[in-house]
């Protein structure tokens, strides 16, 4: 089809009636922002994929300005520069602003010279093939309007000739011509008016500061008092509070501490700014007199205040610790309660005995064995984690740009790059040059620089000094003194940068802090939300925080997308789509630039995400929060891994074995017993049936159950019901469905060859020697019912009514079974197989030419995001007999046969496809062609048109092909 006609019918599609043509790619769309997706992430898919734009858009703020910035960077690469017309309308524009726009190459900008100027439209031009794509409706160019405001904006796609297109481009060109240049000068004259205007309405400058009125508890300490409360009134001694930094923690111990009502209180730390800080915090909630208030450290003794806060350090000091009896204080509050498990704090819980104590921390978990959660009785009062935090806005948003480190002659910086690499004066210009293109949200830069090692951080900042950017270094050997002086220096803007190593990933507070660069390989997930946490705190006139991660070929690339998202499941899926589509969570954004991007993906080819060390971790830090064994359930449901990775792990069969290798104390099973659990892990931990998950966690408690009484139970859970999934059912559990080679063994022999279920006449009942062992082993039991348990659970995020769920992950096997088939014919299904009622397609939508046999021709490509071009395997003729039956119709003129589409990128994705719906054949795009082949003769193959019941959503046709919808 002619690209005229494919942009004739998506307009007949959106403005006449959706059944004049197909859906496609182009069709007329109401953008808005939600859930599922923003107005930005379609402009910057536009951006990524056009050859030029222009923007008119009245207003225009610093906060949306760093991830556009980055995508500049990536079509300055490619020779792509943009237009844009903005305005000095009601002054709204802040001169920083548009001087961020002066630092962009790329871009053009003008000022619109008319009264009133409120336009909001976003053009962008496309080649091969040649069209205009336009963004039209009521957002301007704000972070509000873009990511989170209610706004209507519609796209539309024309050719050039249209008349809507023409009318544009004329009226567009008028106002550039009209427009005067965005300059220097022009913004000098701009700033100075801009400032007058600022002191007739002092209200505008005073909207962006921090609100100092008095406090009471956010919505995230409310909850956490009602829970502490309950934990006291149930008799717990000891509590803990995992919270996000910056969202409150202090205020929510003041506050604790005024609804307890304590005779006296300490509060322990391991800092004196810390103390300093909190008991100004403390003082402002509980009120009273200064005497009541006191700092026990090496220079202060003040020991008989009532409201006590203490360094670890002086107040386990034997002579200091004997001037107070065990029960002096009622409540002992201990702040970064992650370093508790160090001997002082150990001395000091042994030591006194207060009614109650807190531990608060951001960052629970810990690479030692030593488990913080026992230490407070695995009494967690309440959690927020970072995600949570900044979709209830208590934390400043950030805007996190992922790009390229430096090349040093032509190479990426490795793990071992020497220091002469890592301070090399090329290196330094280019770090500052970035630093100044991204730049920072308010009137100067505070910065801190997260280095790897303490000779890098020293001449870094010696060099950027030089370079008129004041920085100072410090590490593990800097005193307490300095540290505070250079702190404070900071704070005052006598230093725009702290270049640091080993210090400030916790226990530091700098509210002030507008940028965070990463200058380091990233280690640690946890380390990684320690550094970002640094500049997430809010302070007047800081709007967004700018984080600058310099990627080089570094090995752990990978754990920065973990990071980013709070993602623990081990599921590499998750990582590939936060690097795909650069999620926008609440105001905060993530944009990686494309070399930035291509390094975390050749990170995370060589990594096995789940390997057994990392499930090793994964388990001890669970083992850590519960205080006993975990079980599969306990992961599921505190969501902390995806369960699935202990069936897909090629070292152990079943969670039983897991256990072994980690040699948890336990008792051990026979090998019928193991055979039996590597069944329900291999096979039914998925969730994604939850009819053979139901029936078996029944039958363990009671022997048998009538069909009838099944059926109710499928119904209570709104499973299907037909005859065909019922007759699928009892071949799972009979082990009927794996009568099929393996390797060398049945399939059925390896999960023992015994069936599970036994269906006489009315009634389903339960293997007796299963039921046995059941009944005389109680282990055995408690490991059965968890993978039943944690299979449920799991199944929450499949329809329980369909066969399959849209945008769920399936593999050939997984098909096999869903669709009700007889046997596991999984291994010689390939790419399609069509049957009596229903035909699965698998497509690898980025083939690999150099190794296909037939060359690139034979591609299954999206024509629109309900329309994909799909090719029989060959030879296949119009008349062979798998293609006349999928093509067959009944009496009503309908498909007899059922196609139902399974999608993955690529071979690397492993053995998933995303099922994306049932298709039906567009009758008049049949049509069989010959297929050139290298050095053979051509192969006759039937090509067609499928079109989806349900077009394909926005971030999943992105996911899919990495085009624009």
């Amino acid at each position: 089809m002619k690209f005229e006609q494919i942009i004739t019918q998506a307009a007949l599609a959106g403005l006449v009636s959706d059944k004049q043509a197909d859906t496609s790619a182009y069709t007329p769309k109401l953008l808005s922002n939600s859930e599922q997706e923003t107005i930005w992430e379609h402009i910057r898919t536009q951006l990524q994929q056009c050859s030029s734009f222009v923007f008119a858009v009245a207003f225009i703020t610093a906060d949306m300005l760093p991830p556009f910035k980055a995508v500049m960077a990536d079509l300055a690469a490619k020779n792509v520069s943009g237009r844009l017309v903005t305005s000095d309308y009601l002054s709204f524009n802040r001169p920083d602003a548009l001087a961020e726009l002066l630092k962009i190459p790329n871009l053009t900008t003008k000022i619109a010279p008319l009264a009133g100027f409120h336009a909001k439209g976003y053009c962008f031009e496309h080649q091969q093939p040649d069209y205009q794509t336009l963004i039209l409706g009521s957002a301007n160019f704000t972070r509000s309007a873009l990511l989170k405001n209610y706004e209507w904006c519609l796209e539309l796609n024309s050719l050039k000739q249209g008349q809507l297109v023409a009318q544009l481009h004329t009226a567009t060109e008028k106002l550039w011509q009209q427009s005067q240049l965005l300059t220097p000068v022009w913004l000098e004259n701009y700033r100075q008016r801009w400032q007058v205007v600022q002191q007739l309405s002092p209200a505008i400058a005073a909207s962006t500061m921090v609100n100092q009125e008095a406090v009471t508890p956010n919505q995230m300490q409310r909850p956490a008092l009602q829970q502490l409360a309950a934990l006291r009134q149930a008799g717990a001694q000891r509590g803990l509070v995992i919270s996000a930094t910056g969202t409150g923690k202090t205020f929510l111990g003041a506050f604790d501490v005024q609804q307890a009502a304590p005779k006296r209180f300490l509060f322990v730390a391991h800092r004196e700014q810390i103390l300093r800080k909190a008991k100004a915090s403390f003082q402002r909630i509980l009120g009273g007199f200064d005497s009541d208030y006191g700092l026990l450290s090496g220079s202060h003794q003040q020991l008989q205040a009532k409201y006590l806060f203490a360094t670890i350090q002086t107040l386990t000091q034997p002579a200091v610790m004997r001037h107070f009896a065990p029960e002096t204080f009622d409540y002992l509050l201990i702040d970064e309660a992650h370093r508790s498990g160090a001997p002082s704090y150990q001395r000091l819980l042994d030591y006194f005995q207060p009614q109650f104590c807190l531990g608060m921390t951001a960052t629970p978990e810990r690479t030692d064995d030593y488990s913080i959660f026992q230490l407070f009785d695995y009494n967690i009062a309440y959690e927020i984690r970072l995600q949570d935090a900044l979709a209830a806005g208590m934390l400043c948003p950030f805007h996190y740009i992922g790009l390229q480190d430096y090349e040093y002659q032509g190479q990426l910086l490795t793990d071992k790059a020497p220091l002469r690499q890592l301070v090399a004066p090329e290196r330094v210009k280019y770090i500052l040059q970035q630093l100044e293109y991204y730049s920072y949200s308010g009137i100067q830069v505070h910065g801190l620089i997260f280095c790897s090692r303490r000779d890098e951080a020293k001449e870094l900042a010696q060099a950027m000094t030089a370079k008129g950017h004041p920085a100072r270094s410090l590490d593990g050997t800097t005193t307490i003194a300095q540290r505070e002086h250079l702190v404070s220096q900071l704070e005052q803007g006598r230093l725009e940068y702290l270049v640091t190593v080993d210090v400030f990933n916790e226990g530091v507070d700098i509210p002030c802090v507008n940028q965070v660069v990463m200058l380091r390989n990233t280690q640690s997930q946890i380390v990684f939300l320690q550094q970002l946490g640094r500049g997430l705190r809010k302070f007047a006139g800081k709007r967004y925080l700018t984080v600058l991660d310099f990627i080089g070929n570094y090995q752990n690339n990978y754990l920065i997308p973990l990071a980013l998202t709070e993602d623990h499941s081990l599921n590499k899926d998750q990582v590939r789509s936060t690097l795909a589509l650069e999620p926008v969570m609440g105001l905060s954004t993530i944009t990686f630039t494309q070399v930035a991007r291509q390094q975390i993906y050749a990170s995370l080819q060589r990594v096995k995400l789940d390997a057994f060390i990392k499930l090793r971790r994964m388990y001890q830090q669970m083992e850590q929060r519960l205080g006993r064994i975990p079980l599969l359930t306990d992961f599921a449901q505190q969501h902390q891994l995806d369960v699935e990775v202990f069936a897909e792990n090629n070292q152990i069969d079943n969670y039983y074995q897991f256990l072994n290798k980690m040699k948890a104390a336990q008792p051990t099973i026979t090998k019928q017993q193991d055979a039996w659990l590597t069944f329900i892990t291999q096979e039914l931990l998925n969730g994604k049936r939850r009819h053979e998950l139901l029936l078996l966690q029944v039958l363990s408690n009671q022997f048998q159950l009538t069909t009838a009484e099944y059926l109710t139970l499928l119904q209570q859970h709104n499973c299907k019901t037909d005859p065909a999934t019922l007759d699928s059912v009892k071949a799972i559990l009979s082990l009927d469905f794996f009568q099929v080679k393996a390797g060398k063994q049945l399939q059925a022999d390896k999960y023992g060859g015994q069936s599970l279920i036994n269906l006489i006449a009315d009634r389903y009942q339960l293997n007796q020697a299963l039921w046995q062992q059941l009944q005389t082993s109680a282990w055995f039991k408690k490991l059965w019912q968890d993978v039943l348990t944690a299979g449920l659970l799991r199944s929450e995020q499949y329809q329980a009514d369909q066969a399959f769920t849209l945008y769920q992950k399936y593999t050939r096997k997984d098909v096999c079974r869903l669709l009700n088939w007889p046997l596991d014919v999984s291994a010689p299904l390939y790419g399609y197989r069509v049957g009596n009622h229903d035909c699965p397609m698998f497509v690898t939508y980025q083939n690999d030419a150099a190794k296909n046999a037939r060359s690139g021709v034979y591609v299954n490509y999206f024509l629109s995001p309900d329309t994909i071009r799909w090719y029989t395997r060959s030879p296949r003729h119009l008349d062979s007999a798998e293609v006349k039956k999928l093509l067959e119709r009944d009496e009503q003129g309908n498909y007899k046969v059922t196609i139902h589409l399974f999608v993955k990128r690529s071979d690397e994705e492993g053995k998933g496809f995303y099922y994306l719906g049932r298709c039906q054949v567009v009758s008049s795009s049949v049509v069989e062609i010959n297929l050139p082949i290298p050095g053979k003769k051509p192969r006759a193959t039937v090509a067609m048109n499928l079109q989806l019941q349900q077009p394909l959503n926005y971030k999943m046709y992105r996911l899919i092909t990495g085009k624009k919808f």
